[in-house]
């Protein structure tokens, strides 16, 4: 019997040392990476909508889904739209910045798990893809060529987009 129980009383202790160890090394870094998610965050957000010294976030609970966050720009220079959207490999994390004239300052992929070389072509932030969609407004944005061979990635980015234009017209009434 006590060849069975010893084994079992080890092992079980191990176990909640380790356990312990984790939690504590959780509760150090947690703030850290909190911190650091912040400011990658906030300088996302100066990215794509450049004029803007602060931002304001703004309630996004009334907006179309796939809007996570809605910040307003300081000095009326515009909105900024975290977004996301289906694509082929899972989710497309997407911040996109409006002017206030309703046209897209710039565009840049947070995350995604599109397919290496096909996918990745059109939300890799090096690609130029994005490029495409500078100075497009709700009229037009639509005109943009996808990716060939990847058109289910083309489409969640184009959807992705209208949904920041559906959002940016209910915040502001309407107007541009």
């Amino acid at each position: 019997m006590k060849d069975i129980i010893k084994p079992i009383v080890v092992l079980a202790s191990i176990c909640l040392i380790v356990t312990a160890l984790l939690a504590y090394v959780n509760m150090v870094t947690a703030p850290i990476i909190k911190e650091a998610q912040d400011k990658e965050a906030a300088q996302a957000r100066s990215e794509v909508l450049s004029e803007a010294k602060d931002f304001e976030k703004l309630d996004a609970d009334k907006l179309p889904e796939g809007v996570t966050e809605v910040y307003k720009g300081s000095d009326n220079s515009g909105y900024v739209f975290m977004l996301t959207q289906k694509g082929y490999g899972g989710d497309i994390k997407l911040i996109c910045g409006i002017r206030p004239d309703g046209s897209i300052e710039a565009v840049k992929t947070l995350l995604h798990s599109e397919t290496g070389g096909i996918g990745s072509k059109v939300v890799d932030n090096g690609s130029g893809y994005h490029d495409n969609y500078k100075g497009k407004t709700a009229s037009d944005y639509a005109s943009v060529d996808g990716v060939t061979g990847a058109t289910i990635s083309s489409t969640a980015y184009k959807k992705a987009l209208g949904t920041a234009f559906e959002a940016y017209t209910i915040i502001t009434g309407g107007a541009k």
